[in-house]
């Protein structure tokens, strides 16, 4: 110990060198032994919970009222705190939406002290909404929103399916990608370059419904945050955004239920303790059942027409978690998503009953899914009071396939003499393998250290067409089959990173760190290291002055066309001839919290991207080449400023959000080289979303969107010439001009949802009626464009053709109402 050394040294000294100075030397060596003591730091440690789920509380805080020094917990709750030894020290303890709590305790050692918070007495729900203490305006991060799942669960949604990307699209620097779409599209980037994070785990197609609805059901979600700018180190991988999404851990104490049932889907999801106060479970489940409603419907369209079928769509996933705390210092975790889309359609034709010597037996089939498959493993453990540690073992993996099959027979005198069949497969997909260990280090709370390092082992399947087609008659027979497969793709990507938030003065506050990164396929490698910066300085008045500087290299790619489809997306990697992308952003913006209520910031950015990816003009996924010869690698640009004010308590909650944007790509094959408008690049797109809750019982929500109209191509003139790729054809051809891409604006975009739930407290539950409507003064936004001609006779005999450009729209008003309940 420092004191006793200093004691023994004195001692040592006086009787050795100096016994004349005894005496004096003896009372010298108490004060410096005292003075030692004094100076003598400890660390009090633990995890911060809901007092009674025993859910984290993520970014909790707590602060020692007499030195002033405070720290926020990490994603998993745990908190460490080194402050000098005193016989009394008072610590408080605070999160957004539960009872602060106020403590006096000694510290004399190194100490755990596990934390429980209660919730306020307006809060009637054991819900953990996910809400970080700690003021906008305070952090040296950039970029970064948090969103309360309840206040998610408060935004109105298209049939009252409750969707947490829809709720971020309405955040200032989001797009969507159009109407009743859930595509995020960040800061000019593409969808592709969204890390959307489940758990920790990658989440490669995020949509259910052909882009209607996201595959995340807020029911099973805790806390979900975005940042679109200015990345801390531990996150690479991918240029525009990083979407955390963290799942619920289960009630350890007491068992738990709620569920609803809406227009389109059924969900429920059951929470309690294994064994009480030491493990708990939570598994959550969501089905749509419009096929099955529309069944006998659909049969009897099929009877009406002679023949017999069945046709539907619908969309299910399953999340489920449990955890198991092994001891103080060690916790496990499992986690489990898995998602369907199925669209299914069977029909079979007959001529003549069955009877009949001669007839013919048509049958057709077609099958259309996708889905995500991710499971996390985790494992913390807290090797000291000042050093935690999260490894995470994980699985990952999204497949497309779809499946085209027709068979015909014919009888003659009830022998089968001649057949037909036609079948048609294709896959695609990638699965990913990876192991990432988390270091969180907290020397004293002036610095909180983050290192560590991930491998991902990725598996591609760039796309396998297989069909067979088989002819036999009495005269002849055939049987073709063509295969076109592109092999798997195997790649290996890792990362190491470092960072440091730094308190450097009580006002100057720094994020910096260093991602390295690396990627290896075919024997072709590719590395990156990465600075990042953050830095906020904070002004009399309590606002800050931010600003923010990221690189971010991403190795793998997706191809997808700029139209609503099929969800066709081939992720593929970076080759020799594919480079990666690249990136580098920077921000600089202000904050400040009003009224202890009101966070409110505006951010200015510019953004530059290279080696971004498209299809060639008139290329698409589905042709029988090889993907490099199909896509082009260029240049992407995207400023602007953002505004954004939110408020996360009371009895009014919501948000405003304003972009003022520009996005441009530029390739050196599409549109003659020339720079030209991104399609999701909108000038304006203004937000704004509240909820409102008169009391217990009754409570009412509204959003109001406007955003510029996508861009769009279209020809303005024509004329006569030759097939422009052939050029051996001897006519001549009525011809489209188009002077550049995406040259003509949709219609402005705007909509405004609402809805209103009663509740009722009942004795044994609460249950919920939501009724609302989407677009509720029917606004026809159009969903895309298309011409209409019109062929006039004149006089003279001449002919006076007219077109019109019209607009066609996808959902006029459309209500919904939805029963909720919980136990």
């Amino acid at each position: 110990m420092p004191e006793r050394t200093c004691f023994y040294l004195s001692t040592f000294v006086q009787t050795m060198y100096y016994p004349s100075l005894r005496p004096a030397l003896f009372v010298l060596s108490l004060l410096l032994s005292g003075s030692a003591l004094a100076q003598q730091r400890f660390t009090l440690s633990g995890t911060i919970t809901d007092r009674s789920s025993g859910e984290a509380l993520i970014g909790a805080t707590v602060q020692e009222l007499y030195s002033k020094k405070g720290v926020s917990a990490n994603t998993y709750g745990f908190y460490s705190l080194t402050i000098p030894a005193a016989d009394s020290i008072l610590l408080s303890v605070s999160y957004v939406g539960y009872k602060p709590l106020l403590l006096k305790t000694a510290l004399q050692a190194n100490q755990r002290l596990d934390l429980s918070l209660e919730l306020a007495s307006v809060l009637k729900e054991v819900e953990i909404v996910g809400q970080r203490y700690e003021r906008i305006e305070e952090r040296a991060q950039m970029s970064r929103i948090d969103i309360p799942i309840e206040q998610i669960k408060n935004v109105p949604a298209l049939l009252g399916e409750k969707d947490v990307l829809r709720a971020l699209q309405l955040l200032p620097g989001v797009s969507g990608g159009g109407e009743g779409q859930s595509g995020i599209y960040v800061r000019g980037g593409g969808p592709d370059q969204n890390l959307i994070l489940l758990d920790g785990v990658p989440v490669y197609n995020a949509s259910h419904l052909f882009g209607f609805f996201s595959v995340f059901n807020a029911d099973a979600i805790k806390d979900v945050s975005l940042i679109k700018g200015g990345f801390p180190a531990r996150y690479g991988g991918r240029l525009s955004s990083v979407i955390e999404i963290n799942m619920k851990e289960g009630n350890e104490n007491e068992f738990h239920g709620e569920g609803s049932i809406g227009i389109v889907a059924s969900k429920l999801t059951l929470e309690g303790p294994i064994k009480k106060g030491r493990s708990s479970f939570i598994v959550s489940g969501r089905r749509t059942y419009i096929d099955l409603l529309a069944r006998p419907i659909i049969k009897s369209a099929f009877r009406s027409d002679g023949g017999e079928g069945v046709a539907g769509y619908f969309f299910d996933d399953v999340n489920a978690k449990v955890n198991y705390r092994l001891s103080n210092k060690d916790r496990l975790y499992l986690s489990f998503y898995g998602g369907n889309d199925d669209f299914y359609l069977r029909f079979t034709e007959k001529s003549g009953s069955a009877n009949s010597v001669n007839r013919y037996e048509d049958k057709f089939s077609n099958g259309l899914g996708w889905g995500n498959r991710t499971a996390a493993l985790r494992w913390n453990h807290v090797f000291s009071p000042k050093l935690f540690a999260n490894t995470t073992a994980t699985f990952s993996r999204y497949k497309f396939e779809t499946d085209f099959a027709y068979t015909s027979r014919y009888f003659e005198n009830n022998v089968q003499t001649e057949s037909e069949d036609f079948v048609l497969n294709y896959l695609s997909g990638i699965r990913d393998w990876a192991v990432k260990m988390d270091f969180d280090y907290v020397p004293d709370p002036a610095h909180y250290v983050r290192f560590g390092a991930n491998v991902i082992y990725h598996t591609f399947q760039p796309g396998q067409f297989r069909s067979r087609i088989e002819s036999i008659s009495p005269n002849d027979s055939s049987k073709i089959n063509t295969n076109f497969i592109e092999p798997n793709v195997f790649a290996t990507e890792f990362a190491a990173y470092a960072e440091d938030d730094w308190k450097v003065t009580d006002r100057l506050r720094v994020n910096a760190g260093l991602h390295f990164s690396g990627f290896a396929q075919k024997g072709q490698p590719y590395f990156s290291l990465q600075p990042r910066l953050n830095a906020r300085y904070l002004f009399a008045g309590n606002w800050s002055l931010k600003a923010g500087f990221s690189t971010m290299q991403q190795y793998i790619h997706l191809l997808t066309n700029e139209t609503i489809g099929l969800p066709t997306d081939l992720w593929l990697p970076s080759t020799d001839k594919i480079k990666p992308q690249r990136s580098w952003q920077v921000a600089l913006g202000a904050a400040k919290t009003f009224n202890k209520e009101y966070e409110c910031s505006i951010e200015l950015f510019y953004k530059e991207m290279d080696n971004v990816i498209a299809f060639n003009e008139g290329a698409s996924a589905f042709e029988f080449q090889n993907w490099e010869d199909r896509v082009s690698q260029g240049l992407g640009t995207a400023y602007g400023a953002e505004f954004f004010i939110q408020k996360k308590k009371g009895k009014f909650t919501g948000w405003v959000g304003y972009t003022l944007s520009w996005a441009w790509r530029q390739f050196d094959n599409i549109n003659f080289g020339e720079r030209y408008p991104y399609k999701y690049d909108r000038r304006h797109d203004f937000e704004i979303t509240g909820a409102y809750k008169f009391n217990k019982r009754v409570s009412l929500a509204a959003t109001w969107v406007y955003a510029t109209g996508n861009a769009v191509t279209f020809a303005n003139s024509r004329y006569i010439g030759p097939q422009p790729y052939d050029s051996f054809a001897p006519f001549l051809y009525e011809q489209e001009h188009t002077p550049e891409r995406n040259n003509f604006r949709m219609p402005a975009y705007h909509r405004l949802d609402f809805g209103i739930d009663f509740t009722k407290q009942k004795r044994r539950y609460s249950r919920t009626w939501s009724f609302g409507a989407y677009n509720g003064y029917s606004r026809a936004n159009p969903f895309f464009l298309f011409r209409d001609s019109n062929v006039s006779f004149n006089p003279d005999g001449t002919t006076t053709r007219t077109e019109v450009l019209k607009k066609a729209a996808l959902f006029p008003i459309v209500p919904y109402f939805n029963w909720s309940f919980k136990f």
